[in-house]
């Protein structure tokens, strides 16, 4: 039995689906195995791409990978991919199952908005999206955006965070002659690992079209790690070598997409189920190796989206989602405390957005959107909160020859109720967004850009209402953003220098009301306050480019460097946490990726560093975390067997061992090993 569910009901469904699901898997690698190779025909490996053209339509820091990066980098999870980008800090307490959040420039975690097909992944409970459990199996490209996007054709939650994350999924694309495709994925390496998933893809009418897909993904999550601790004085207070046990995960993804064309616009309606078991390996510790907690996960949600121009003027969008999260955590350790408790958040959604083109340099936009949030608990004298959030955006942009000019206000109007304890006060806010872009010359591709934004974000149910710790008089957290950049991106494939592109950005972040938990007046109980106040001054580069000689060989480089001043300023001038560089927060990072393809093989290279830290404000010698980096290496052969598209791949994660930790506590794999075969029909 791959699951161990406590809902008995869904048990025997999910067990059918499973087996039909590895059964239609079973079925096309049984068929590709069986026909013959084709030699007499080559097959080039699918370009490579960092989407220069897209980058000269944005007018502020804007980063993608589009399906093929992804698949060269042979990423296991949108987490993965997103690490490469300047600017990020990836929060990993390891392993293929370990939990995996984003920060933007230091912002916090709650400051992103993570968007799946054009509408929010919400967590009202702790207000943080974990991007592991996201595939890229399904994944088009990966967006991500500091400030807002430059339309204004877009939701008013679009407006509503410091940086967006957009993760894209596959939208099928057919020609005449073909009426389906099917590709299936077999993953297996080290922890166990063991990842099939399929991808069925079918033409109903000239207009619409369906997309299908699951995943399972099985680990044991065992692997050796070294943990050594320094005292002050430079001794060695120990050095052990163990084995990370109880890091375990059972995850099925499921995927049911409908796609529609319109005369002058689109529609979209969307399922999509995840569900996992997974253990928590916990903090390391001297002579504490093993934990026992678990964690089951059900994230369920429906979603519709309707885009439509007329009289090529008026255009109009409409989203609507009901989403339904279920989380029972278990820490069976009656030596500690024994804990078993469940939460349930639902989620429902709509929003409208309307755009009018006055001239053909000026347009206007008004979006309303409406969320309803609620959540329920087995914790004892729990509040039982729900929200009604409204939001209503005004947007302007004007589009000349040789500038851009763009201009948002967001009003967010947000009101609670609780069964129990006291409800948070009523918030209305409006925050304002400017933005500009000057391309000095009309024929060169060199644009300089600059933002200006202040946005906040509510306290999440937790920070609100959890038992002991919330604080239901908490104010909004805000963030105020400053940026300057430039860019250029020169594209042409009919050359051997085809592409190259250059960002570069100095910004400045100022976050005031910054939520913490501090000690109250009894030492041993915390409770959230508005306590934290951050600078953050920094530097993000990326580059990239592309070469392509004699129709067969192609070389893409893609290099990103970020540079961050994170000051914690909560504190008084004399307290040694004044003035300290935020926690994980490191001053310099980056990455380099280098794909080389000759033909039907490909050859993929990339490198990630992460400089020193410190794991608290206070910047003393016992916080101090050394840097790291990591080397990652993947060997890819494209071929055919008769009518079926095979690719055969090999990767070696952190080739040369590196012993590292993304979070104090938690130690990161050493080398690791994966291979991949996939077929397609």
């Amino acid at each position: 039995m791959l699951f161990v569910s406590s809902r008995k009901g869904s048990t025997g469904i999910m067990r059918n689906f499973r087996l039909l699901f590895l059964f239609v898997l079973y079925c096309v690698v049984t068929f590709s195995a069986s026909a013959q190779l084709d030699t007499t025909k080559v097959y080039a490996l699918a370009e490579v791409q960092f989407s220069p053209k897209r980058q000269l339509k944005e007018m502020v820091p804007f980063q993608t990978m589009d399906a093929g990066v992804i698949e060269r980098l042979s990423c296991q999870s949108v987490a993965d991919a997103v690490r490469y980008f300047s600017g990020v800090q990836i929060k990993d307490y390891g392993g293929v199952g370990g939990i995996k959040t984003i920060n933007i420039r230091s912002m916090g975690t709650n400051q992103m908005g993570v968007f799946y097909d054009g509408i929010q992944l919400g967590n009202a409970q702790n207000g943080q999206i974990d991007l592991g459990r996201f595939s890229t199996e399904n994944m088009e490209s990966i967006d991500l955006y500091n400030g807002q996007r430059g339309s204004v054709l877009q939701s008013a939650k679009d407006y509503g965070s410091a940086g967006t994350i957009y993760l894209n999924t596959r939208k099928p694309v057919f020609n005449d002659s073909i009426n389906y495709h099917l590709r299936a994925t077999m993953k297996a390496g080290s922890f166990g690992l063991a990842n099939p998933s399929i991808l069925w893809e079918q033409k109903l009418s000239d207009k619409v079209t369906l997309s299908a897909s699951a995943e399972y993904t099985y680990a044991n999550g065992k692997y050796k790690f070294r943990y050594k601790k320094v005292k002050n004085d430079g001794t060695t207070a120990y050095d052990t070598t163990a084995i990370r046990e109880n890091a375990d995960i059972n995850a099925l993804r499921t995927e049911l997409s409908l796609f529609g064309k319109l005369k002058e616009g689109e529609w979209k309606a969307q399922l999509y189920n995840y569900y996992s078991e997974r253990g928590i390996p916990g903090y390391i510790a001297r002579n504490l190796y093993f934990h026992k907690q678990r964690q089951w996960d059900d994230n369920f949600f429906v979603q519709t989206h309707y885009k439509q121009t007329f009289w090529k003027k008026y255009s109009i969008l409409v989203n609507a989602k009901y989403a339904y999260d279920y989380t029972r955590y278990l820490n069976p350790d009656t030596t500690l405390q024994y804990i078993d408790d469940t939460y349930k958040q639902q989620e429902a959604y709509l929003s409208m957005a309307n755009s009018v083109n006055i001239f053909p340099f000026w347009d206007v936009s008004l979006s309303a959107d409406y969320q309803f949030n609620s959540l329920d608990a087995t914790l004892r004298d729990f509040a039982y909160p729900t929200r009604h959030t409204g939001l209503v955006a005004l947007a302007t942009a004007f589009k000349f020859p040789n500038i851009k000019l763009q201009a948002s206000v967001l009003g967010t109007f947000v009101h609670e109720n609780v069964k129990r304890s006291i409800a948070a006060s009523d918030i209305a806010v409006f925050t304002p967004t400017a933005i500009v872009s000057v391309r000095p010359w009309r024929t060169i591709p060199f644009d300089i850009r600059a933002f200006y934004k202040r946005i906040f974000r509510m306290p999440t149910f937790n920070d609100l209402y959890y038992t002991f710790v919330g604080n239901s008089m908490l104010e909004p957290e805000y963030v105020t953003q400053y940026d300057l950049g430039l860019s250029y991106h020169y594209h042409d494939g009919k050359h051997i220098f085809s592409d190259f592109g250059i960002q570069l950005d100095v910004y400045d972040n100022q976050v005031e009301n910054k939520i913490v938990a501090i000690p109250s007046s009894n030492p041993f109980r915390w409770q959230m306050k508005n306590y934290g106040q951050v600078r953050i001054n920094g530097i993000d580069v990326s580059m990239d480019f592309g070469l392509q000689w004699c129709c067969y060989w192609n070389l893409d480089l893609r290099l990103a460097y970020s540079y961050q001043e994170s000051k914690d300023l909560s504190y008084v001038a004399d307290s040694p946490y004044y003035g300290g560089q935020m926690p994980y927060t490191p001053w310099n990072s980056g990455s380099a990726v280098l794909n080389l393809a000759y033909k039907t093989i490909g050859l993929n290279y990339s490198f990630i560093y992460t400089g020193e830290r410190y794991s608290s404000s206070a910047n003393i010698p016992a916080n101090y975390i050394q840097p790291w980096y990591t080397h990652d290496i993947a060997l890819s052969y494209a071929f055919k067997i008769k009518s079926v598209k095979c690719t055969a791949s090999a990767e070696v994660n952190n080739l040369f061992n590196q012993q590292y930790e993304v979070i104090s506590g938690y130690p990161m794999p050493g080398t690791n090993f994966k291979i991949i075969l996939k077929v397609a029909l």
